[in-house]
Parts: C-alpha cells; structure tokens; sequence
C-alpha cells in the first residue's frame, strides 16, 4: 500500500477498515498513514434549496475527490448527536425521537448541533432539526473525521440507540468528548461478569446466570441453573437470536447454529423465570456530575408493568403505566434499586432498567444507561419531554435548575400495545418472544384501565368483540387458568368453542362448550369459522416449544381475516376487562393535552 493506492482506495470508498483487513494491518494505522499524508475526505453541499435563495439548513456528504470543502466554519460551541442509522426491527424511530428532541434542547442552550445519521426517512434528518446535518454512516472513521472538522466540543451517543452505543469506546480512545453517562459506565452495564460483580456490591438480586464460549459450556450452565433458560449473544440488537429453551437438544442445536460464540463474545445463559412479571423503568439523573453521587438527583420517569409475562421483548410487549398489579412494597424496592444502580454507574442523563418480578422478588434483568424506546411513550404519558430534559442535562445543567425533581404518577391509565407487520409476511407464526418484530406503537389512555386497552387494541389490531363466539385452545399448562379466563367471557355474554381437550377441562368445570374438530380431524374448525367471520375472538397458548403446524395456521388465519387473538393469558385477561369496561359505559376521546 503506497501513497497513490491508498488515494485510490479512498476515492473508491472503502473503509479504513477494509482496507486494514485487505492489507493485514489495523484501521488504526491506516487512519494514522492517511492523516500522515493528508488524505482527509472534504465535504460538499446538498443545496436544500436548489440554489433558488440561500440554504440556511445545509446537508453535507464525504467525497476524497479532488475540490472544494464547502463547510462553512464557525466559533460556536457545538454538540454533535450521533443517530439510529438504518431503521430496522430491533432500532425503530423511538431513538430518532430522542435524538430530535435532544437537538432541540440543545438549541435552545446555544449549541450549534450536528446531527450524523444515513437515514434519509426519519424526522433527524429533515432540513429544520438541527443547524448541520451530515449524511454519513455511524462509523469510527466517519464520525471522527466529522468531530474532528467541526472542532466540536462534545458528542451525544446514548440517544440513538445500540449502534452509537456501540462505537462510545473507540470515539473516547480517539479523543472525542462523549458527554452524559461515561463509556466505561456503559461497558459495566453491557458486560456482563462487570454488570454481575455490580449487582454482588449492591446486594441486589439478578436471575442464576452464566457465560458460556461453546456448547459443553453451555450445557454445563443449563444443568446447573435447570431448564428453562434464556439463551442471548452479548452487546444484541433489538433481542436478535435470543430464545428460550427447554431441553439440551434444542440448547445443542442454537449454540451450533444460531450464534457465534467466543471468548470476547460469550453466550449468556439465564434461569428463565416462568410466569413472572415484566417491569420497564426509565429514569433520569444528574448523579454524575457531582463528585458525591448522593448530592444529585434521581427521577422515576415512568415504572411500565408488561401485560405479558417475562420472556416478550420490552419492544413487543402490551405495557401499562402506572403499573396494575404491582403492591407499594414491589414498587418501593424497584425505586432503591434504580437509584442504587444510578449513583453506582454515575449515569448523567436517562437510564432504562428492566426487572421480573416473580411473588415480591425483585430480579433485575438489565441495566441500559442510555435512551430505551419507551422514553417517548413515557414522556407523552407524563407530560414531560424526558429526552429534552435529558439533553440539557448532559450538558451540564442539574435537574434542581430545570424543575424537574418529582416523579409524576398519572392519574390516568395509559397502555402502550405494539403494531406487527404479520400480514405482510404470510405464513409467519405470529407467538411473541425474546426477540423483537414490532414495527410500531400505539397508546390508549383512559381514567378505566379497561376501556385504556381497548382503546389501544383498536389502534393497533382488531378491536375488541361486544360479544359473540370465543374459541379456546391451550396448551396443558394452562387449563385451569383458561377454566377461570373463559368463565369471564361467559358472565360477558359469549359463547365458548373449542376442540378436544381444552373443551373436556371446560366442561368438566361446567361450562357448555361447542366442540368443534382439530385441523387434522376434519371440517368444520377453527380456520372455518374465522373464514366465515363465524367466531369473534381467539384464545390461542402454544403447546410446547415447536409450535405444531395447526397451531400456526390458526393464528396466521386470525390475522388475514382480521380476527383480535390472544396468545397469552394475561393478554385474554386485559381483553376481557377492556370488554367489559367497553358494555358497561362505551368510550369517549380526549386529547393528550387535555390529560395533562
């Protein structure tokens, strides 16, 4: 590699990495080379306004071809803000929410603000957001050459998600002012033998765990935690290749074929926790300014209750704030806990703390010092913009001199329910899990918690039924709770269906029942009645891990024909009271505005 071909190189655009990848050397001894010799990129101007009259809100892109730079300079004091990227599951706009807001904030104070995102669909790169905006990819090199032309004073990487998390460290090593929460705080959060020696200082209890590098590993810690358990790769996106698992051939089977395991990159195994409660915690704090953590303040944005059991994603579960089930005692503890782990982890600006909660245990799941994507749900429910606040507090200013030092418990309901795109993809099992596939959000909010769910269900899926036919099917495990679950729909005024075995347990209960076949029995079934728009609501728990082929073809059916499906209890539980709330007294529309 000489001067002329690394020139070339650039021109052509490969990375610094690629190139130390194709030259056996480092992407830092290729940046240092090429700043040795000059080999800078400049940056032209997107003219916003076509040349018609000035551009006062310029796009900027990289190019190492030969020509003018056309970025004007300035003294200001900048801040830059490193968005989400590329949108995909896992990295929705919630992040681009904050980032927006943050942006704002920062305006407000007097900082020139440069938004870095490669996303041409999203609200942070349109032309009145922030006062530059460079069109970039979120890498290393990019990100250093732009911080670097600007001379700005800090950087901004906790609002747009893991993929700016992620490049915190190498952005501190090369310099760069990483303003809020310190990337070495968000390393003990990320790893996860830090994160656990943490909790051990503490005293604050997480599920039994362990680490594995290769499958005997793994084996080993399954065994000794006890089946079942939750299986992840380290720093994940979005909950990608998470899974539960109930036996040794299907561990065998994910450590083989779905991820990679290594020394650097562990797998982590957890004790699963069956049937517990799933809460969200986002707060904000100043702690990390003050030399003793104790003279900051700490602030409960939101304590979100998950209307679906542990083992959802946070991004695809049914939420409810403020919680429904959870007692004082329960609520009290998550408040010790989350400030315990924001004075420890010195955090400035928002942490997300997600907990099980299994009788009046509190588990602490994860820890993630930076924006979650339920920040912009919580500060609409609150009435308090937490990624604004957030911002200005990472520049420097407490939350005692912004007023914002109560925690706000509405008096109101608000649930949050997630939009899937299962009808753009036909045959896809629709079953949650650990791994996210929401594409979108939506709240209802209402003074009833019931009439709050309904509402979210017609905002998000098919709305709820007044009455009709509910057809039941579930697994073991689960008819006795169902026997209770279907008595409700009863006293509603439905009338039950069902096939073979959840039928018998109904009836044995005695409630009448109309048996209907199994797919593999015959016509009709439940596929024909949802056809013929001859059932009003499903009930559907999956029979053990693999899913049987019938079972799928019923829940992809309930989606086709528009059918509102349940697929855990405790979702069938909310949509019996949101029903019930929705006979008794109808619904009536408020603004946000009017809430607050």
């Amino acid at each position: 590699m000489n001067a002329e071909k690394l020139a070339k190189a650039k021109s052509l655009g490969f990375s610094d990495r690629q190139i130390a990848h194709l030259t056996g050397t480092t992407e830092d001894a290729v940046r240092a080379e090429r700043k040795r010799l000059g080999l800078v990129p400049s940056y032209r101007l997107v003219d916003t306004c076509a040349a018609e009259f000035e551009a006062y809100t310029p796009y900027y892109y990289s190019t190492y071809d030969r020509g003018d730079d056309e970025v004007k300079g300035n003294t200001a004091k900048k801040v830059m803000i490193l968005g989400g990227g590329p949108n995909r599951i896992g990295q929705g706009i919630e992040f681009d929410y904050c980032c927006v807001h943050a942006a704002f904030a920062l305006k407000e104070d007097g900082f020139e603000t440069i938004m870095v995102n490669s996303n041409p669909e999203t609200v942070s790169t349109d032309y009145d957001t922030s006062d530059k905006l460079f069109f970039e990819p979120l890498t290393l090199e990019d990100v250093l050459h732009i911080y670097e032309r600007e001379k700005c004073w800090g950087a901004i990487a906790q609002f747009g998600g893991q993929t700016p998390l992620n490049l915190a460290l190498g952005l501190q090593k090369n310099g760069v002012n990483i303003i809020g929460t310190s990337p070495q705080s968000i390393e003990v959060a990320e790893d996860r033998k830090l994160f656990a020696a943490m909790l051990t200082k503490l005293n604050i209890p997480q599920p039994p765990n362990g680490l594995a590098t290769n499958e005997a590993e793994a084996l080993v810690a399954s065994k000794r935690l006890g089946y079942p358990v939750l299986v992840r790769p380290s720093f994940v996106l979005g909950g990608r290749a998470m899974q539960i698992v109930y036996s040794d051939a299907e561990l065998s089977h994910y450590m083989r074929f779905a991820v990679e395991a290594s020394p650097e990159r562990p797998v982590l195994v957890d004790k699963f926790l069956e049937d517990a409660a799933e809460v969200d915690v986002d707060c904000i704090t100043d702690v990390g300014q003050f030399e003793n953590p104790a003279d900051g303040t700490i602030v409960l944005g939101g304590v979100l209750e998950h209307i679906e059991f542990a083992g959802v994603h946070s991004g695809d579960a049914a939420m409810v704030l403020p919680p429904h089930t959870l007692s004082q005692e329960v609520i009290q503890t998550i408040r010790e806990y989350t400030h315990a782990m924001a004075r420890e982890l010195k955090v400035i600006g928002l942490m997300n703390v997600q907990y099980a909660v299994k009788g009046e245990t509190v588990y602490v799941l994860e820890v993630n010092p930076r924006a979650s994507r339920t920040v912009p749900f919580v500060s609409k429910a609150i009435g308090f913009p937490l990624a604004k606040l957030a911002a200005k507090v990472m520049a420097g200013k407490t939350l005692k001199e912004l007023g914002f030092t109560e925690e706000i418990w509405p008096k109101y309901w608000a649930v949050k329910e997630s939009v899937f795109p299962f009808n753009r993809f036909h045959g896809q099992d629709i079953l949650l899990s650990p791994e996210m596939r929401s594409t979108g959000e939506v709240m209802g909010l209402d003074a009833d918690l019931g009439i709050a769910y309904a509402k979210s269900q017609m905002a998000a899926n098919a709305p709820l039924p007044l009455g009709g036919r509910v057809f039941i099917s579930v697994s073991d495990a689960h008819k006795a709770e169902a026997v209770d679950v279907a008595r409700e729909y009863v006293r509603l005024g439905f009338q039950l269906v069902a096939t073979g075995g959840t039928a018998m347990a109904l009836e044995k209960a005695g409630l009448t029942v109309e048996r209907i076949h199994k797919m593999s029995e015959g016509r009709p079934n439940a596929v024909d009645l949802m056809k013929n728009k001859e059932v009003q609501l499903i009930i559907n728990t999956p029979a053990g891990q693999s899913p049987r082929a019938d079972e799928v073809k019923i829940r992809t059916t309930a989606i086709y024909t528009g059918t509102p499906i349940m697929t855990t209890l405790s979702g069938a539980k909310a949509a019996a009271l949101g029903i019930a709330a929705l006979k008794k007294s109808g619904y009536a529309v408020k603004t946000v505005q009017e809430y607050h």
